[in-house]
């Protein structure tokens, strides 16, 4: 009876990974431009997990890009901090031509879905979330070598709504940069890039910037320069330091003046360890922190 239940087990799954232990559904989480993701477990430990894959047809004859996304797939398996999303396995798949990679999923979904679901949250929340994501942020900018994401929205910002922890995930454009912190290529989701990323010589306080428009984002529920028609209308404004219109909709001067600092120019823009220590989260606290109970 056993078998037969496993059996019928492994048919609900569309395909299973070479080691046996994880199982893809037929089920979409979400798609990109790069990747697919869907809904998988994890036999071995009992629990849900999602399965990421490129088909790398779409990348023929690119065997640079192919490369690339190998050896970053193989980077973010080696980084451990709880505001990461995890990196369990990758195998590329050459019958089926794919690059499949399995990733913790967060119950709640995308930070963007969540908070269009609940639109009464206070400012409090909303500074958890903020400093959870620059916890995030410094880990992977003070990672040795520096990682930029390079595509940092409220879509590819996870959360675990029963417990309001909140990862950062979708590494599909993040570029890893040595010593000089400085990267050249031009990539990202237009409404959240910054000025300095146009010109393709940036380091990794363009995450940063980023980071502005999601809290703008969280705070007013609109997407950044939504006013635009057209990314090259959105292009425009950024490069000319024109705010989005959004920022208008912000009520809390304090809330203002903290994503002011976040889009500020490159050479007075803070770090995620600056914005950290920033007054704007005085009594905020996670259990990571020492002095939670103080």
């Amino acid at each position: 009876m056993g078998n037969d239940m496993e059996d019928r087990e492994r048919e609900a799954f569309v395909e299973v990974d070479p080691t046996g232990r994880y199982g893809r559904y037929g089920e979409l989480l979400g798609s990109g431009a790069v990747k697919k993701v869907y809904r998988a477990f994890d036999q071995e430990e009992g629990i849900e997990v999602a399965w990421n894959q490129v088909k790398l047809r779409n990348f023929e004859g690119d065997e640079a890009m192919i490369n690339r996304l190998n050896s970053e797939v193989g980077l973010l398996g080696k980084l451990d901090s709880k505001n990461i999303i995890s990196l369990y396995s990758v195998w590329r798949d050459d019958r089926r031509n794919t690059l499949n990679f399995i990733t913790e999923v967060c119950t709640s979904g995308n930070l963007r879905e969540y908070r269009k679901k609940h639109r009464h949250v206070s400012t409090k929340a909303l500074k958890n979330w903020s400093r959870q994501i620059l916890k995030g942020l410094d880990y992977l900018h003070t990672h040795e070598p520096c990682i930029i994401h390079r595509d940092l929205n409220c879509s590819n910002i996870f959360i675990n709504g029963n417990i309001g922890q909140v990862k950062i995930g979708d590494f599909g454009l993040a570029v890893t940069v040595g010593r000089s912190h400085l990267a050249h290529s031009m990539i990202g989701t237009p409404e959240f890039m910054a000025p300095e990323l146009y010109d393709e010589d940036y380091t990794e306080l363009i995450d940063i910037y980023s980071f502005g428009m999601c809290l703008l984002e969280m705070v007013t529920l609109e997407l950044p320069y939504s006013e635009c028609e057209n990314i090259a209308k959105i292009y425009k404004k950024v490069i000319s330091g024109i705010r989005p219109e959004a920022m208008k909709k912000v009520k809390d001067p304090e809330v203002l003046e903290f994503i002011e600092k976040c889009l500020a120019q490159p050479r007075a823009r803070p770090s995620a360890a600056d914005l950290l220590k920033d007054p704007f989260f005085d009594g905020i606290y996670d259990d990571d922190d020492e002095n939670a109970d103080e």
